[in-house]
């Protein structure tokens, strides 16, 4: 599945959407009832709330290292920060509201939770990192979230677990490790009580530029990833075939998103390195970025903490 036949090499159009620069930016989180781009400073220990119609881009500090967002069906968002799963209230004064749903039992000292977002029936899925990469600790593990609490592992043996994603009819999930010992995109069968089929191999991204980060399906039910190290994002068909390369201003693109009032646009964050690297400008390291790729993507689906009937839990 991971042969790749002519695929489109093209340089769009890119704007900086927001003035601010992030440390890790990752998670970005597109709320259509308000119109604005929920995403996370991982590293700066921030959230951040950017709204096109201004141009504005609000800040809340974290407590903690913030992994990853969703929309939650109460108001606020759901949040995987380092010791659990939080629902934020962000409020215009400034302040974080901010209440443990659940506790994290990390396999080690010295993880955190990296990346997740909800499925079709509102259930929550995330994974889990060392936060030191040299370490190349494959603790790590994938998790659901729902009405029930958090689960034991469902996935083990991650270094660095990222790109999840759902094809557009929810019965697939898309996993992969972007550590650069692995650099691998695997999908699941995804049932509808919320367990998983056997794992898959989708895409070996050694074959491809830049390591696989965070991820996004769009209406064609392709598979968009970050070519994290690169500067690229990749689109791959259901098949697992390179489709699409785009060229990007930043060396380190960590996540796509797609937003707008059609869902049109597509947002991208990006990780300041720890150098600049050659050929890319280095006063645009850790931007929050916009393009229009051309096809639309799906809605998110907000964390609904009320079970589905006769839901079934493995």
């Amino acid at each position: 599945m991971n042969a790749a036949a002519s695929p489109t090499f093209a340089k769009p159009d890119v704007a900086v959407a927001s003035a601010a620069r992030a440390r890790v930016g990752e998670s970005p989180l597109w709320s259509a009832a308000e119109r604005v781009l929920w995403w996370v400073d991982i590293e700066g220990c921030a959230l951040h709330r950017f709204d096109p119609a201004t141009g504005i881009d609000a800040v809340w500090p974290t407590a903690e290292r913030l992994g990853c967002i969703a929309l939650h069906a109460q108001g606020g968002l759901l949040a995987a920060m380092e010791t659990g799963i939080f629902h934020l209230r962000p409020h215009t004064d400034g302040s974080l509201e901010s209440t443990l749903l659940a506790a994290a039992d990390h396999a080690r000292p010295g993880m955190r939770f990296n990346d997740g977002r909800c499925d079709r029936q509102g259930r929550f899925w995330v994974t889990s990192m060392v936060r030191d990469m040299a370490l190349a600790s494959a603790t790590g593990a994938l998790y659901r979230f729902d009405a029930h609490g958090l689960s034991a592992p469902l996935v083990q043996g991650l270094v660095t677990g990222n790109g999840l994603a759902f094809s557009p009819g929810g019965d697939v999930l898309y996993l992969s490790d972007s550590h650069p010992s692995v650099q691998q995109v695997w999908c699941y069968a995804a049932h509808a009580d919320g367990s998983l089929g056997p794992r898959r191999a989708f895409i070996d991204m050694r074959n491809h530029p830049g390591r696989p980060d965070g991820a996004a399906v769009d209406t064609d039910g392709c598979y968009w990833t970050c070519g994290n190290d690169a500067g690229v994002l990749l689109r791959f068909t259901p098949e697992g075939c390179l489709d699409r390369v785009l060229k990007l201003p930043v060396t380190k693109p960590s996540m796509c998103a797609f937003g707008g009032a059609q869902l049109g646009e597509m947002y991208i964050t990006s990780i300041t390195p720890s150098a600049p690297a050659a050929g890319f400008d280095p006063a645009l390291d850790g931007a929050l970025l916009v393009l229009r790729p051309g096809v639309r993507g799906i809605a998110e689906v907000a964390f609904t903490p009320d079970p589905p009937p006769q839901e079934k839990r493995p």
